[in-house]
């Protein structure tokens, strides 16, 4: 019975010490040179980090494989790290471990599966090289130039010091050489995301995207692998000049899809749909004839735009900005920037217009002339204009008045204003005609003076000799001037002596002869005189006969009366 209790007691210690017999020669068979292990961090000295690897004897790795560029350690004690044995000479009691080797042996398995099974992973541009970039995916890699973006990168500085993603297209572990692409990577990204938004993009939703690049007249967004357009004019209401005044590229956004082309994968967008549009209830707001106050944001040669609100804008036409019709440009009387104040004239919503007046605000002075001013009363002002046809005169804010050039002298034919006046110059001026509605004003500057004509005329009449001067010819008579301004035509066929053949007379009268003419035929009227040198020789000799006959009769009276005076001496 003893036999068999020791035997039953030697059978029970058996797997006990064939364990601890296992577990003690684990220590002393020692691990592959290539072989990847796993150590606890036990402690850290100021050279090393010791390390529990499954050993007989701790493990030791200098402390420089767990420190950063900068000196910091990137362990603690506790940690879990990859390491391998190391051939060298370790300090007694340690086995020396190497953490860089291993972890490069883990790094290439990871690369050469990303590799195989193209997975996109991280890596950290380092720096320019000749044809690329240097990018760290846990050793130093390739990227060409070409595959840093889908797009062409004209500065690849821009991505230094940047994580981004990467695909391995090329590997050799032998070598140790690594190529990764960018472009491949993002284009994968980007078309996992643009599936992702097809499925859900329609026309009407609102989206969110990031501001991806801005031009003159619009910004691209992207909303997840597909780009859309934000037109500058469906930014907002208000105006904008630059895409720049409202967004910055990087900026993530809510828009609205305003058109949605699938098969062309074009999208536009809009940011000012999001809001009610303030031209649905501007007729409620901006009354007729009601004053406004608002900012002028464009002069322009026809008039100014005037922003009452954000997105909504009227004009100040420049023929509603003052009552006078001599100004030029309507930089005269706003600026841009500007606030005004201005009378609402027409409201057209569906047009999207509005009409503003700033002249309204002050009374019309037309309204009134008629009881300031009345035909035949004498004004004074400025000569602002002058036409072929004749001049305008200022003769108040607002008020121009119109001198035809026939109203410019009785006696001289003047075929241009500015033989008579200049442009600036102050005149007086008779008033003709007023027509308020018309907003028209008729002066006259000639009936300042008497008429020459009807001066003549009240002093003379036919049968009447005047003096006068020939001041031109026709082919029919000459033309004399018998005062200034007062013409009179005395034909040939008036003119003793003259027959009138061809060939024969010269011309009776000369150009500046001076004589007396008799007055045959006045016509008020069509201020047409009739003269005639004939009836004044006809005159001059029945002077001539009557005074002979006269001195006759007197010399035959006196002989009668010596005669008689004789005979009674005789008696």
């Amino acid at each position: 019975m003893a036999e068999d209790q020791n035997k039953g007691q030697g059978d029970q210690t058996i797997p006990e010490n064939y364990e601890n017999l296992l577990d003690d020669y684990s220590h002393f068979a020692p691990p592959a040179a290539d072989e990847v292990l796993q150590g606890t961090v036990l402690s850290i000295t100021a050279k090393d980090v010791i390390i529990d690897f499954g050993y007989k004897s701790e493990g030791i790795v200098p402390i420089e494989q767990f420190q950063t560029p900068t000196g910091e350690l990137t362990v603690s004690v506790g940690d879990v790290v990859d390491v391998m044995i190391e051939h060298g000479e370790p300090p007694e009691g340690y086995v020396l471990l190497s953490h860089t080797r291993a972890a490069r042996l883990r790094i290439w398995d990871h690369l050469e599966k990303a590799h195989n099974e193209q997975l996109i992973i991280s890596g950290r541009v380092l720096g320019r090289v000749k044809g690329g970039l240097a990018v760290d995916v846990g050793i130093r890699a390739f990227m060409p130039g070409s595959q840093a973006d889908p797009r062409p990168v004209h500065n690849l500085d821009l991505l230094v010091g940047q994580d981004i993603p990467v695909k391995i297209i090329k590997l050799n572990r032998r070598r140790g050489n690594v190529v990764v692409s960018r472009k491949s990577a993002v284009e994968e990204e980007i078309n996992v995301r643009k599936s992702a938004t097809l499925e859900h993009l329609v026309e009407g939703s609102v989206v969110t995207g990031t501001v991806k690049n801005l031009t003159e007249y619009g910004a691209f967004v992207d909303l997840g692998g597909i780009d859309g357009l934000l037109h500058v004019t469906d930014m907002s209401y208000g105006r904008i000049g630059h895409p720049s005044e409202m967004l910055h590229v990087g900026d993530e956004i809510t828009v609205k899809v305003l058109k949605f082309e699938r098969t062309k994968e074009r999208v536009s967008l809009g940011i000012k749909q999001l809001e009610p549009d303030p031209w649905e209830t501007v007729a409620e707001r901006y009354p007729m004839n009601g004053r406004v106050i608002g900012r002028v944001v464009n002069v322009t040669d026809y008039g100014a735009f005037v922003e009452l609100e954000p997105g909504v804008e009227g004009l100040i036409h420049i023929s509603e900005m003052t009552w006078s019709r001599r100004m030029k440009h309507p930089s005269k009387v706003v600026k841009a920037g500007d606030q005004v104040e201005a009378v609402i004239l027409e409201v057209h919503p569906k047009e999207r217009r509005i009409s503003l007046g700033l002249k309204q605000l002050e009374p019309n002075p037309w309204t009134t002339i008629d009881s300031r001013y009345s035909v035949g009363s004498v004004v004074e002002g400025r000569v602002r204009n002058m036409t072929d046809f004749g001049a305008f005169i200022e003769i108040e804010e607002g008020i121009d008045g119109l001198v035809h050039v026939s109203d410019l002298s009785w006696t001289k034919r003047v075929k241009h204003p500015s033989e008579i006046l200049k442009k600036g110059q102050i005149v007086q001026a008779v008033i003709l005609n007023i027509d308020s509605s018309s907003h028209r004003l008729s002066l006259g500057i000639k009936q300042l003076q008497p008429d020459a004509w009807e001066s003549f005329f009240q002093s003379h009449q036919v049968g009447d000799v005047a003096h006068g001067k020939v001041c031109r010819l026709a082919s029919f008579g000459a033309f004399v001037e018998l005062a200034e301004g007062v013409e009179g035509l005395c034909h040939f066929s008036e003119v003793p002596g003259y027959t009138g053949r061809r060939g024969g007379d010269e011309a009776p009268l000369h150009v500046g002869q001076e004589m007396d003419f008799k007055i045959i035929k006045m016509s008020e009227a069509e201020k047409k005189i009739g003269l005639s040198l004939r009836a004044v020789s006809d005159d001059e000799e029945k002077s001539r006969l009557g005074d002979y006959q006269r001195q006759a009769a007197a010399a035959t009276s006196t002989i009668e009366e010596v005669m008689s005076l004789k005979d009674r001496n005789q008696g």
